[in-house]
């Protein structure tokens, strides 16, 4: 290594090279059984009522019950609405919308990641590039002093 330099690597760059990115089936894996389970069962439902089709399923379910709301009257028509329609129907589109969203913050991360570990790499050459340069200055420095030795100079080298 150069006299001039000695580079230390940062912990997390081995730690990176060890271990990839943690992913969403990992999260669970040190909790019980029963965590397990019930952490899969909401991810199960969670996906069947967070598609468009759940959305559709509700609307119409939510539809046969408006003609019955028209008849009974305006408050009924706004309970209606504000209980069966909004909160059965948006729920699926909200979910939808949220996976939507968490699966662009996934593509992200990992673009984010391969991006920080091409960065990594371009690094590590730069360093092997320079302390390859170091290895040649400090051999050609090591050669002008044998020449002045050699002369009948000075073996120090002028800084």
């Amino acid at each position: 290594m150069s006299s001039i330099f000695t580079h230390i690597p940062h912990p997390h760059i081995h730690r990176r090279q060890q271990q990839a990115p943690t992913s969403a089936n990992e999260l669970h894996r040190g909790d019980s059984a029963m965590n397990k389970f019930n952490s899969l069962l909401a991810i199960k439902i969670t996906g069947a009522v967070g598609t468009m089709w759940c959305a559709y399923a509700f609307a119409l379910l939510a539809f046969v019950s408006l003609p019955d709301a028209i008849h009974a009257g305006t408050p009924a028509l706004i309970s209606w609405i504000a209980q069966t329609f909004l909160q059965l129907v948006l729920l699926s589109i909200i979910i939808v919308g949220q996976k939507v969203s968490g699966d662009a913050a996934d593509k992200r991360a990992v673009d984010t990641y391969n991006d920080a570990e091409a960065i990594l790499h371009e690094a590590v050459q730069l360093q092997a590039h320079l302390a390859a340069q170091d290895a040649l200055m400090e051999k050609l420095v090591e050669e002008m002093i044998q020449l002045r030795a050699a002369a009948g100079g000075s073996s120090a080298p002028d800084r």
